[in-house]
């Protein structure tokens, strides 16, 4: 049987256990020291934890771990035994955090939409370092994880945003207040953004496809004036029947302009198309299996 220690070199863990406090600092800020006061159920299992701290009084990272345990049962089996035990000690360190630390620090007691949007950004910065290392808090969390199995063409912030609207409409229901729907509306969908502005954005760039039949002199073009290499592809012109080259190349945002004028210098006759491209990986990119 594989230990944890196989599974976990020092420096991996030690890497994986300073961003689990980062993110558990940022996260727990967001939900108790702005969301408490201002009497709205913010994201996930942290929104029940907060319901019920509200109904009851109960400790929030004690309930929340209560809570984690059927998840974590329903869940086991679709996201892997590597991943549960990444992620316990996430959950661990998030619940210890949230009851131990956080409540020593100042209380935002201002406007209640302030407060709804500084949640949704320190909740999505804390869950986005834990994310970027493959780890999860437990909850929801979980349950997110295996529907991106399940559904991968979705991202993480979109299916985030619909499990995560159900706490928030059952947070109105108990608060008994539509402003408390909408300032946890305001902080899921400010989360949302976070995330995958962070895990999609920071390495998005364009891809650029041209048809041309003059490619290598458009390649060589292209990497004068941009540094950037080309890739040839085969194509066919489905009326003519005649082969074409396709000339694409990844680049990033501000590289755009000057790659269409390098094309235009060529061929005022290509076809370009120009489409978003969510992450690049590889030479002059990000490193393929980075990690944060």
């Amino acid at each position: 049987m594989m230990t944890i220690r196989q599974e976990y070199s020092p420096k991996e863990l030690g890497v994986d256990l300073l961003c689990d406090l980062a993110g558990a600092f940022l996260f727990n800020i967001g939900i108790y020291n702005f969301a408490v006061n201002a009497e709205f159920a913010p994201v996930g299992v942290s929104g029940i934890a907060l319901i019920l701290r509200y109904l009851f009084g109960l400790p929030m990272g004690i309930t929340s771990m209560v809570l984690n345990i059927p998840i974590v049962l329903v869940s086991y089996r679709l996201l892997g035994r590597r991943f549960l035990l990444r992620s316990m000690k996430s959950m661990i360190i998030f619940a210890l955090v949230l009851d131990y630390v956080v409540p020593y620090l100042p209380v935002y007691q201002g406007n209640p939409l302030y407060a709804s949007a500084c949640t949704g950004i320190f909740s999505g910065l804390g869950l986005t370092i834990v994310y970027l290392r493959n780890c999860s808090t437990g909850g929801t969390d979980f349950l997110v994880m295996a529907i991106r199995k399940l559904l991968p063409h979705r991202t993480i912030g979109q299916i985030s945003l619909v499990v995560d609207a159900i706490v928030i409409i059952a947070g109105g229901f108990v608060f008994r207040n539509l402003d408390a729907v909408i300032l946890g509306l305001v902080s899921s969908i400010v989360t949302t953004m976070v995330i995958d502005k962070i895990m999609y954005g920071l390495g998005a760039g364009k891809l650029v496809f041209v048809v041309t039949s003059r490619e290598s002199e458009v390649a060589q073009r292209i990497e004068e004036n941009t540094g950037r290499g080309c890739t040839f592809l085969k194509g066919q012109g489905s009326y003519s029947l005649d082969e074409k080259k396709v000339v694409m190349c990844a680049c990033n945002n501000s590289q755009v302009v000057p790659i269409r004028r390098a094309i235009h210098e060529i061929d005022k006759e290509a076809f370009i198309i120009i489409t978003d491209s969510n992450e690049v990986y590889g030479e002059g990119f990000k490193a393929i299996g980075g990690q944060l």
